[in-house]
């Protein structure tokens, strides 16, 4: 297989850091991985085009040559096609409240956050909009209060004991908010230390530049 993909971009990211959560659980990975330098515009190519009309990172082509080209569609995949421990809980309640906590988190959280970098200080150099990233900022505060509730029991992880795919999704949209050099976790004592923690893990630090 190949991932075709981009640094810093929140959605690459998120399937980053779950290759290396689930690397570090033992699982090997048989994946060829290739930068697409969205800075020189190659993901408006027709080579990239060919593989997502959308122009978007990631993509995961498979050995059949069929293209996957949304993150959590494709974490989904190396779950179910890569043997070995897997993010996603074994029981179905489990599974379902893990699933509606990382769906919470990409509805109220990470598309809005993915406005908000690009109103702020696009990496891709758009204009800067600052009363809507304002707008943005204040819709996000109560995603972030979701995720402070649920760390305030004191899990290690945003899922529970374990970390899950909730914690990939969260820590790529917070990295892409580091980008702008704002910070909206305000006095959210929980979710700066779980932040922080996260990201100092040995199977994740390598992976945050910012």
């Amino acid at each position: 297989m190949k991932l075709y993909t981009v640094p810093l971009a929140p959605n690459p990211m998120r399937v980053t850091l779950y290759l290396a959560e689930r690397e570090a659980l033992g699982c090997e990975f048989d994946i060829e991985r290739i930068t697409v330098n969205t800075l020189k515009g190659r993901h408006r190519q027709p080579e990239h085009l060919a593989r997502n009309s959308w122009g978007t990172l990631p993509v995961l082509e498979l050995k059949s040559g069929q293209f996957i080209t949304e993150s959590l569609t494709i974490i989904d995949y190396l779950e179910d096609a890569v043997a070995g421990p897997c993010l996603r809980p074994d029981h179905i309640e489990d599974k379902a409240k893990a699933r509606n906590i990382e769906r919470v988190i990409e509805m109220r959280i990470a598309l809005d956050m993915a406005q908000y970098v690009h109103c702020q200080k696009s990496p891709l150099g758009l204009p800067a909009d600052l009363p809507r990233a304002q707008e943005l900022a204040q819709r996000i505060q109560l995603g972030f209060d979701y995720v402070e509730a649920l760390l305030s029991d004191g899990r290690q992880f945003v899922e529970g004991p374990d970390p899950g795919v909730s914690d990939c999704t969260l820590a790529a949209f917070l990295q892409f908010m580091r980008f702008t050099e704002t910070d909206l976790i305000g006095e959210r004592e929980a979710l700066r230390q779980w932040d922080q923690a996260y990201r100092e893990r040995e199977a994740v630090k390598s992976l945050f530049m910012i």
